[in-house]
C-alpha cells in the first residue's frame, strides 16, 4: 500500500533506499533513542531494509518532492509489540532523520497511520511506547491524541545492550472517533 498526506508519501520500503536510509540512520541522535544502534554502512543499511523493513506495514516517510526515504513508520502486531497487547491491537513505531525534526511530519504520518488502523484494518487500539527521556517522540503521541497508560521499568533493549524505561500511551478507535467531530 502507498499512503498519501498533504506533503508525504508513505510507501514500503525498497532496496534502492538504502543510501538515504544510512544517511538518516547514522546519526546517533535518530536510532539509539529508538531502541537500535545508529547504522554503519550503505550495506548495513540495505540489509536493515531486506530483513527488518521489508515487512506488512512498514513504510517509507518520503516528501512528496522527491520521494526519497527520510524516516520510518510502521504498525507492529501483537507478537512484535514492544509491550503485552490483545490480538486486535496494534503498536505504532516512528522515527525521522534529524534534518527534518520540528517540521510536524511525524504527526502528519502518524495520524495517517492511525486512519488506516482504525478504518481499514479494523483495529480497535493502537499503542505507542517511548522510552525515557525521548521527549521528541512524547510529544508526537500527544499532538496525535494518544494517552498515557504505563510505564514498564528495568526492560532490557536487546539492540542497544542495556535497560531502559519504557513510557506506553494508547488511543482507542472511540476517542480518535471524538476528534474528528
Amino acid at each position: 500500500m502507498i499512503f498519501e498526506t498533504e506533503r508525504l508519501i508513505l510507501r514500503p520500503w525498497k532496496e534502492s533506499d538504502a543510501s538515504s536510509l544510512f544517511e538518516y540512520a547514522k546519526d546517533e541522535r535518530v536510532g539509539p533513542m529508538a531502541g537500535w544502534p545508529p547504522h554503519m554502512s550503505v550495506e548495513n543499511s540495505l540489509e536493515i531494509i531486506k530483513y527488518v523493513l521489508a515487512v506488512d506495514e512498514t513504510y517509507a516517510i518520503c516528501l512528496k518532492e522527491d520521494d526519497i526515504a527520510i524516516g520510518s513508520i510502521c504498525l507492529k502486531s501483537p507478537l512484535q509489540s514492544h509491550t503485552k497487547i490483545s490480538d486486535k491491537e496494534l503498536e505504532i513505531g516512528y522515527w525521522i532523520g534529524v534534518p527534518f525534526w520540528g517540521n510536524g511530519y511525524v504527526p502528519e504520518a502518524v495520524e495517517r497511520l492511525i486512519h488506516h488502523a482504525f478504518e481499514d484494518l479494523e483495529c480497535p487500539t493502537i499503542w505507542c511506547g517511548y522510552y525515557e527521556g525521548n521527549v521528541k517522540s512524547k510529544r508526537v503521541m500527544e499532538k496525535c491524541g494518544f494517552r498515557y497508560h504505563h510505564t514498564e521499568e528495568n526492560k532490557p533493549c536487546v539492540l542497544m545492550n542495556d535497560i531502559r524505561t519504557e513510557h506506553y500511551t494508547r488511543l482507542t478507535k472511540e476517542e480518535w472517533k471524538k476528534t474528528l467531530v
